[in-house]
């Protein structure tokens, strides 16, 4: 299935109301630390997505299968589930489960926080490659104690050792080697378990102590998706900028938020929009650049360029670079190193897709990612390509307002993390028709409108040169009379 989105969001100015998902990243945690409970939580707000759905069949049903056979727990494409769920069931005393996944999450590596928990006395074998999913865990009580793991890894690993550490008998001391990453969701996992009834303590800028404790139950409504909110802001600044002083409320958003993607709005502040909160949430809007736009101001609120680490918050990559292009905004931007072993490698992703779009970006290493205006040939059409990976498909279809349509392959896969993004769009005004035809058909179509371009380029500049050269006659031959005459 492939949509073609085109923009037709009213020109009057119009207030929508988003009702945003509830964060995935705190539905996930709020699972894990419900099942670690000795007694039931509930739970309200949960993210309705894949990867929490997931996450609740996960837990559902015997841990330790039947017929003397191991339970299967398919996680998909959940990154967060395979972590956090590897660590659950290697300290589940008495459980036998096989976790596998998705092709693409069994090339995700896996091996640090598996090495990890052997260290902690796990029984966790690969059952394919060294390294990668799938892998045979039986659960067993597990020890604890000093564990030492690299900082500049997934936080994910980090988190799926702390929630599981006041169960271990010597609870952990867990020392975080080199630069740590993605720190607010090491620090969101520390505020969930605290609101569970667990302290922890930072001994020092790299060491987290964890002593034996119990979870204690208690009724949790997760919050509303910050890394979702993104695209709003994307959206909203794109109308802006075209002149339409659009707002958006954007439901359930917390100003004190335990997510670090809230700091997305800090961002995008950087670029002229404002935010207000609210009992309701957040109400953003573009009306700096709405009134710049329409000349009735002199100050420019948008920046010629942005220079920008992102180690904290790697999920926003996508929308920044992929608006920072749209606005013609020069950028410089560091802290990457995770967007390689992501639902895709997002770095060649974004710099793939980009281009079909006119514009190049540039590449250094692992971590870094530069726009400097180059510009390519573009698509007659976009085609956008979106590899499994939900954040592809949600931080490019914006882009419909600043190109006559475009098509985003595969839209289905936004069910990851917001399932109702494409509902949503359209109740904002955008026009999405869905093609049934496969992606090769559609590319044959569009090849097809490229080509009749080019015949109808190429006849009108015929059509134009003929007319040259016999304006050019007409004039020699009159010119020649007169010198005749």
């Amino acid at each position: 299935m492939t949509y073609q989105i085109s923009d037709s969001v009213p020109s009057e100015d119009k207030t929508f109301v988003i009702d945003l998902p509830a964060s995935k990243s705190l539905s996930n945690r709020a699972l894990i630390l419900k099942a670690l409970c000795d007694e039931d939580c509930q739970l309200s707000h949960l993210s309705d997505c894949d990867d929490t759905r997931v996450m609740l069949q996960a837990f559902e049903g015997d841990c330790q299968g039947s017929n003397g056979e191991p339970r299967l727990v398919d996680i998909g494409a959940a990154g967060t589930s395979m972590r956090f769920l590897t660590a659950y069931f290697a300290a589940k005393e008495g459980s036998e489960v096989v976790m596998t996944g998705s092709e693409r999450m069994k090339q995700r590596p896996i091996g640090i926080l598996v090495d990890a928990l052997r260290e902690l006395g796990a029984d966790i074998q690969y059952m394919e490659q060294e390294g990668f999913p799938p892998l045979r865990i039986r659960g067993r009580k597990l020890k604890g104690g000093a564990l030492s793991i690299d900082g500049s890894t997934s936080s994910q690993y980090i988190s799926a050792l702390l929630m599981i550490a006041p169960c271990l008998s010597e609870g952990l001391q867990l020392t975080l080697k080199g630069d740590i990453t993605s720190k607010p969701y090491i620090e969101m996992t520390r505020r969930m378990m605290e609101e569970f009834g667990v302290k922890t303590e930072w001994v020092d800028d790299h060491c987290i102590h964890v002593a034996p404790q119990k979870y204690q139950a208690k009724a949790y409504a997760v919050e509303s998706d910050w890394s979702a909110a993104s695209y709003w802001y994307q959206i909203g600044l794109f109308l802006a900028n075209a002149g339409n002083n659009h707002q958006f409320v954007l439901k359930g958003l917390k100003q004190e938020s335990l997510q670090g993607d809230s700091r997305v709005s800090a961002f995008f502040a950087e670029m002229g929009m404002d935010t207000e909160y609210s009992s309701e949430g957040a109400l953003i809007h573009g009306s700096k650049i709405v009134q710049y736009r329409n000349n009735k101001t002199e100050d420019n609120p948008l920046p010629e360029k942005v220079v920008w680490n992102l180690a904290d918050q790697p999920d926003l990559a996508q929308t920044l670079i992929v608006t920072c292009c749209g606005m013609g905004i020069h950028f410089d931007i560091t802290g990457l190193h995770t967007l390689r072993i992501k639902e895709t490698d997002r770095i060649a992703a974004l710099q793939t897709e980009l281009k079909k779009f006119g514009y190049v970006v540039q590449v250094d290493g692992d971590d870094h990612m530069t726009y400097e205006g180059e510009e390519c040939e573009s698509d007659l059409v976009p085609m956008v390509a979106t590899y499994h990976d939900h954040r592809m498909a949600m931080a490019f279809a914006p882009l419909a307002q600043n190109f006559t349509n475009l098509y985003i392959c595969n839209p289905e896969v936004v069910s990851k993390s917001y399932p109702t993004y494409w509902d949503d769009l359209k109740k904002a005004g955008f026009q999405i028709t869905e093609h049934p035809e496969s992606e090769e058909e559609i590319r044959k179509h569009i090849a097809a409108m490229e080509e009749r371009q080019q015949r109808i380029h190429t006849h009108a500049k015929w059509v134009l040169n003929t007319i040259l050269i016999a304006g050019a006659a007409i004039v020699i031959l009159v010119s020649l009379r007169c010198c005749g005459g």
